[in-house]
C-alpha cells in the first residue's frame, strides 16, 4: 500500500479520517458510490471540501494510487469528483488508479477550482 506523504492524515481539530496508518488484513475497503444528501451536518460538508482541498492540492488533474487515503471519505467523492482512472477498476485495491474531474468539482467545490480551466 502506497503512503501518500504530506497529505493531511485528517481535518484539523476534528476526528474526520483522510488516511489510514496500515492496510486492513481482513481485506480492503471497496470504494463504493455514498450519496451526500441535502440535510448532511456542516462539520460533514467541511470535511468532504477540506478532503477534495487536499487532494487538488496533492494531485491536481493527474492519475494517483489509492493507496492509504480512506476509503470512506474518497466514498462521499467517488464516482463524482474522483473517478477511476484506469478500466476495468477494482474498487477493493489499494493499487488502483484515480483520478479528479476538475469539471464536476468545480460545481461541487467552486472555491477550490477558481481559475481553474
Amino acid at each position: 500500500m502506497l503512503k501518500h506523504r504530506g497529505f493531511p492524515g485528517r481535518l484539523p481539530g476534528t476526528d474526520f479520517q483522510f488516511t489510514i496508518r496500515r492496510a486492513n488484513p481482513k481485506g480492503v475497503t471497496p470504494l463504493t458510490r455514498r450519496e451526500r444528501f441535502r440535510d448532511r451536518k456542516p462539520a460533514d460538508k467541511r470535511a468532504d471540501a477540506a478532503f477534495m482541498e487536499a487532494l487538488w492540492a496533492h494531485f491536481g488533474d493527474q492519475p494517483f494510487e489509492r493507496g492509504n487515503l480512506d476509503a470512506g471519505r474518497l466514498s462521499w467523492l467517488f464516482e463524482r469528483e474522483v473517478i477511476p482512472a484506469e478500466d476495468p477498476f477494482d474498487p477493493a485495491s489499494y493499487d488502483a488508479l484515480l483520478v479528479i474531474d476538475p469539471d464536476v468539482g468545480r460545481v461541487s467545490f467552486p472555491d477550490i477550482f477558481d481559475g481553474v480551466r
